[in-house]
């Protein structure tokens, strides 16, 4: 999983703490294993060792627990929660007749999980609608999409009469990064949905970097952040940038005092190496959207 922002190197000198490696972790499950098979001897690899070893690899996993869904990786999301982002292209003339049954509607959907804001495109994309709803792990969104499916008033009143209005439906699963935290707007306003396209490499290349970009702007006080968000599903090193403004005019100014600040300036330069593509959304949140 991508990890934005990494440990910093320890100094000459200085004792740096020891971490497991993966091969130790691998290591430590076999022997695991292995307790589970008092009757294996090292160097007995017939047919039924080797598959028995795996069935109490497994069974060592198991009786450890594991504290991520097996759907996700990375040690930063023990708790599991992540946000799935949903895209849906509507015909180009049915966005009315769309935006005003889901209006009636998104009542029997938010019954079943939480949405944090749903907005459709102003910039950056035609007859588009985005939202993101919030999940606290992989089991939860199973027994979300099963009680939907079997949800006979929403399958009836909504999804029956929305899907012919579709052109094309996208999702991705993503995670806050760790040094984020979900945040708010106190006033209507609009939103910036900006995507960045890292290089190959991770984090571990580019998180440093992005990190300062991004804080380089927060401290400037002209933009509020809500959330910076990473793939897990979807295209890998892809990172979303949520942001909220009063209004376009005043995102426009803001761009032209960030474009003049030497802080932000020299921040982005050393970023934007590690960049292969970037994409802005200008979002204008519906009426029943819970970010305004």
């Amino acid at each position: 999983m991508l990890r934005l922002g990494g440990a910093a190197a320890g100094g000459p000198g200085r004792r740096r703490k020891c971490r497991s490696s993966p091969s130790a972790g691998l290591l430590a499950l076999a022997v695991a294993a292995t307790a589970l098979l008092p009757w294996w001897r090292p160097g007995d690899w017939s047919m039924q060792a080797p598959r028995a070893v795996l069935r109490g690899v497994a069974a060592a996993a198991r009786a450890v627990g594991a504290q991520a869904s097996s759907f996700g990786t990375g040690p930063q999301q023990a708790d599991g929660t992540f946000y799935e982002f949903r895209t849906y292209t509507i015909k180009p003339n049915k966005m009315k007749d769309f935006l005003e049954l889901t209006s009636k509607n998104i009542h029997l959907r938010t019954v079943h999980s939480q949405m944090i804001g749903y907005w459709t495109l102003e910039f950056g994309g035609l007859n588009k609608v985005f939202h993101i709803w919030k999940y606290d792990n992989f089991a939860q969104r199973t027994a979300v999409r099963a009680a939907l499916t079997k949800d006979q008033e929403w399958q009836e009143k909504y999804i029956s009469h929305m899907l012919p209005l579709l052109d094309k439906q996208e999702n991705e699963i993503t995670y806050l990064v760790p040094w984020c935290k979900l945040g708010s707007s106190e006033k209507d306003g609009v939103y910036e949905l900006v995507t960045f396209q890292m290089k190959p490499g991770g984090p571990a290349v580019w998180g440093q970097s992005f990190k300062a970009a991004i804080k380089a702007h927060i401290n400037s006080g002209y933009i509020k952040l809500i959330g910076v968000f990473h793939t897990e599903y979807g295209l890998l090193n892809r990172v979303h940038v949520l942001w909220w403004n009063e209004s376009p005019d005043s995102r426009a100014a803001g761009r032209h005092y960030a474009h003049e600040d030497p802080r932000i300036v020299a921040a982005v330069r050393e970023s934007v190496q590690f960049l292969e593509s970037q994409q802005n959304s200008l979002l204008l949140p519906t009426a029943f959207s819970p970010l305004k």
